[in-house]
């Protein structure tokens, strides 16, 4: 990301990484962009570490850029299809400190989804974090819940935060692994 930090344009709402607590950062503080990444923010202030979601982006300086419409099938979505749309959603959400996606991650343990209706599925899953203490595990949570709803037969989506197995490096797929440098 740029090295020229971004001055806040006005008062904004942020989590703070990596405990989650919201706080609201100052208009006129400089804010340094350090991942962009699945539509939010992740910025430095003052030292300390900040996610911003991606409705705030004018606060930095930058384009809100529109929640994209839900996606929709033409006609019925057979269940491999529908499977397939999900971990393609899955995949654009991120650890706020960490520039790889949570699929890849190897933070999502499992994903159901079953028929609540003719043409309508609810999903449930089961994931965890890299570290148990983290309190960013409600702000994940919430993205993935969102990105799952916004799935057109989606109309309910369950997210679940769960220790065991616990999380380890060896969970996570080649790719992550060769873009972290630990191959």
């Amino acid at each position: 990301m740029s090295s020229e930090p971004k001055i806040l344009t006005r008062d904004v709402e942020a989590s703070v990484v990596p405990i989650g607590t919201k706080v609201t950062l100052q208009k006129g503080e400089a804010a340094h962009i350090t991942q962009s990444l699945g539509g939010t923010y992740t910025v430095v202030v003052n030292g300390n570490m900040f996610r911003i979601e991606s409705r705030d982006a004018d606060a930095l300086g930058l384009e809100v850029t529109v929640a994209p419409a839900p996606v929709t099938a033409s006609g019925p979505v057979t269940p491999e299809e529908l499977e397939k749309k999900v971990w393609e959603a899955l995949k654009t959400c991120y650890d706020p400190e960490i520039p790889v996606n949570i699929v890849d991650l190897g933070l999502i343990y499992d994903c159901h989804l079953t028929p609540i209706g003719v043409d309508n599925f609810k999903a449930d899953v089961k994931m965890t974090l890299t570290a148990p203490g983290c309190g960013m595990g409600p702000v994940l949570a919430q993205d993935v819940q969102n990105k799952l709803v916004s799935i057109e037969p989606i109309d309910e989506a369950n997210v679940e935060l769960v220790w065991d197995p616990p999380w380890n490096q060896s969970m996570m797929t080649e790719a992550a692994k060769l873009q972290l440098g630990l191959l």
